[in-house]
């Protein structure tokens, strides 16, 4: 192998605050070779992007870095500004992980990616022009010559995203480094992204550090993978190595976390105990120690180093136990032993029928003006947010509403939640209309039986308020008075969340994101409802604080009968809670039916490239699966569209005759049963005319 381009030792971070040192970054230490990803994984604050942020030299100067960053053999660390700055851009590239703020919105993005190779090349403004045109279509842009010239909010995330990477390889570095690239994407424009980001290390033969904390996208990317925690690396091994044969405890906790989109078995998840140590005065041994299932005495010595592995090539663990791990278990048994959480019992399409409703929604449609113009304001147009959209979920049942950003999914969920007669259609909630809920007695009826929990738990959380008195509110609400009877339930919902009832004096602050996802659960509880709305309830948590929400979710609806409405982008998640499974693509349910069906045989080709573009956290499945990327972004929902509205991004239309095609561009297509099924075996159906 080469020499490495990049090379990290003893890489040591620290900053000033009231509470004292807080040593961010530990220790970090790497060699990076020319054509290889390096994935650097962990949970939040384990110094994952402090570390990248000391390599290209972007802390503030108030941080305390020492060790030794050199790059081709030259010493980064201890360089001013003036020379780092023509180190960035030119032989390091960076892509941050929110595009939008890290382009300057008042300049094209042809002027951005003209200056960043001007600045760094001796060009002419026409030549660099040409370049920028040559990179948009690199990356995947669609017509180039003309998007040059537009400005950073006329791109969608992803398109945003693709201008990044563009930036980041304008003038062939040596390294790019990504942070979270994808986080904030949909899957679809996950894949493409990714894609590109692929595209672009063999265009420009450069090292890639990829910074993540979805072990999927790690596995179907990187060559190598370092795991951060408490500011360290803890391991470090080859990509398949990794997977196949974890040895610190840490890592395989985090692998038994994730949920899996390829598998069939729903058995709970494995949630990692505790929460991460505050980077403030660690205490002595090892800072995994508390929340280790297999810790021992010497644990809690000296702090165990990364020492690499004798029967192991290039693999490396810091544990004084990792000779005893063999495959992720400690003397055949796991490492992490699976939670008894009891399985809730599915029942067939044909048996649910026999229970009640508990939400039933006909023919809804919601409709927005577009409006232009600041002093005389008139309507230029009409935005067709949700158009047609039925579905029914029954008692004990879980429903997952999937779907791009866009697509029409918390318009839905508003539409239910408001408990007002819709614009179009109809909604009941168990049994009764809400356009029969007229005055405000009634719909505070029908209140007690729907509640949401919101996906930022700090943000849905008053910050002024105990969570006695959050979880007492609505109580108070739904006219409870007697302060014995409040006091009593509070306490009876913090216990039902698994937290303790002597902490209910606290402030949300005081608690972590996965305790204060479950206050937010606690809440929603209160009145106890017979359906949860639950808006992307795990999507804010690492993977391992995911894992125990999850598992909750499962035992709450088990012991109390819930059903739950469950809205999410990641379909590994919605395969392991739900039911049964709507897709929405611009307004519209495109395929629905029971989880198995629709996983196992999805017949709508928006439905196969949402499920292909899911990463599995295995990397021999993940090289081997077939992959279906869509290529452009989601069509503008101001016209209503004549047909098929997924025509322009069909894989499936693209094989079919000109007759054909015809139909797709002429008809809207029905949500209907397919492949000859009778209406009480199967309620899998789709809308596509040739599926």
């Amino acid at each position: 192998m080469s020499s490495p381009v990049l090379s990290v030792r003893d890489l040591q971070v620290a900053f000033p605050s009231e509470a004292g040192r807080v040593a961010a970054v530990r220790g970090v230490g790497f060699d990076l070779y020319p054509g290889r990803t390096l994935g650097i994984v962990g949970e939040s604050g384990s110094g994952k992007s402090v570390t990248s942020m000391a390599v290209m030299g972007l802390l503030p100067e108030t941080a305390a870095v020492s060790g030794s960053v050199t790059l081709d053999g030259h010493e980064l660390l201890g360089l001013g500004d003036g020379p780092m700055s023509g180190i960035r851009g030119d032989d390091i590239g960076m892509i941050f992980q929110d595009p939008l703020s890290s382009l300057t919105p008042i300049f094209s993005v042809g002027d951005q990616l003209v200056e960043a190779m001007q600045i760094h090349r001796s060009i002419s403004k026409a030549a660099a022009r040409t370049s920028a045109v040559e990179l948009l279509e690199l990356v995947g842009i669609p017509d180039p010559q003309r998007r040059v010239r537009s400005f950073p909010h006329e791109f969608s995330g992803g398109m945003r995203q693709r201008v990044m990477i563009a930036m980041a390889i304008a003038n062939d570095p040596k390294v790019i480094i990504a942070d979270e690239p994808t986080t904030a994407l949909d899957v679809t424009v996950q894949a493409q992204v990714l894609d590109v980001l692929k595209v672009a290390r063999e265009e420009t033969g450069a090292a890639v550090v990829l910074i993540t904390h979805d072990l999927g996208v790690v596995a179907g990317t990187c060559d190598d993978v370092l795991v951060m925690y408490a500011g360290r690396p803890v391991e470090t091994a080859p990509v398949d190595e990794l997977f196949a044969a974890p040895r610190m405890p840490y890592t395989i906790g985090l692998l038994g976390a994730v949920p899996r989109v390829d598998s069939v078995e729903r058995r709970p998840l494995v949630p990692v105990p505790g929460v991460p140590p505050t980077p403030v005065d660690l205490p002595p041994g090892c800072p995994f120690l508390p929340r280790c299932p297999i810790a021992v005495d010497a644990c809690r010595g000296d702090e165990p180093p990364l020492v690499p592995l004798s029967d192991r090539a290039g693999h490396a663990a810091a544990c004084v136990r990792t000779g005893e791990i063999v495959d992720g278990a400690l003397g055949g048994e796991p490492v992490f032993g699976v939670p008894d959480v009891p399985e809730v019992d599915h029942a067939s399409p044909a048996g649910r029928l026999t229970r009640e409703p508990v939400l039933t929604v006909e023919g809804l449609r919601k409709t927005f003006p577009l409006m232009k113009g600041s002093l005389f304001r008139r309507r230029v147009g009409t935005v067709h947010a949700v158009s047609d959209v039925s579905l029914d979920i029954r008692r004990g049942e879980t429903l997952g509403l999937v779907g791009e950003s866009g697509c029409g999914k918390t318009t839905t969920l508003l539409e239910i939640m408001n408990l007002v007669p819709p614009e179009g259609g109809t909604v009941a909630i168990g049994g009764t209309d809400v356009a029969t809920a007229r005055d405000r007695a009634a719909r505070a009826a029908l209140r007690t039986q729907l509640q949401i929990v919101f996906q930022d738990p700090m943000g849905a959380l008053d910050p002024r308020m105990t969570v006695a008195d959050i979880l007492a509110e609505p109580l108070h609400a739904a006219g409870w008075t007697d302060r014995s009877a409040i006091s009593d339930r509070v306490d009876e919902l913090i216990r039902l969340v698994g937290l303790d009832p002597d902490h209910t004096d606290r402030f949300p602050a005081a608690f972590s994101g996965g305790q204060r996802q479950r206050i937010g659960i606690a809440r929603a509880l209160a009145t106890e409802p017979s359906l949860l709305v639950l808006d992307e309830p795990v999507s804010a948590l690492d993977v391992s604080v995911q894992a125990g929400v999850l598992n909750l979710l499962h035992e709450l609806k088990r012991e109390l009968g819930l059903s739950y409405l469950f809205v999410a982008h990641d379909l590994s998640v919605v395969r392991h809670v739900a039911d049964r499974v709507a897709v929405m693509y611009l307004g519209r349910i495109v395929e629905s039916g029971a989880v198995e069906e629709v996983f196992g045989n999805p017949q709508h080709p928006y439905t196969q490239a949402l499920l292909s573009a899911i990463p599995v956290p295995d990397p021999v499945a993940e090289r081997t699966r077939e992959r279906v990327v869509l290529s452009g972004d989601l069509p503008t929902p101001t016209d209503e569209p004549s047909g098929c509205s997924f025509l322009g991004r069909c894989p499936l239309a693209r094989t079919l005759s000109e007759h054909e095609r015809g139909t797709c561009r002429g008809e809207i297509p029905l949500l209907t049963i397919k492949d000859g099924a009778a209406e009480g075996d199967s309620d899998h159906r789709n809308a596509c005319h040739f599926r």
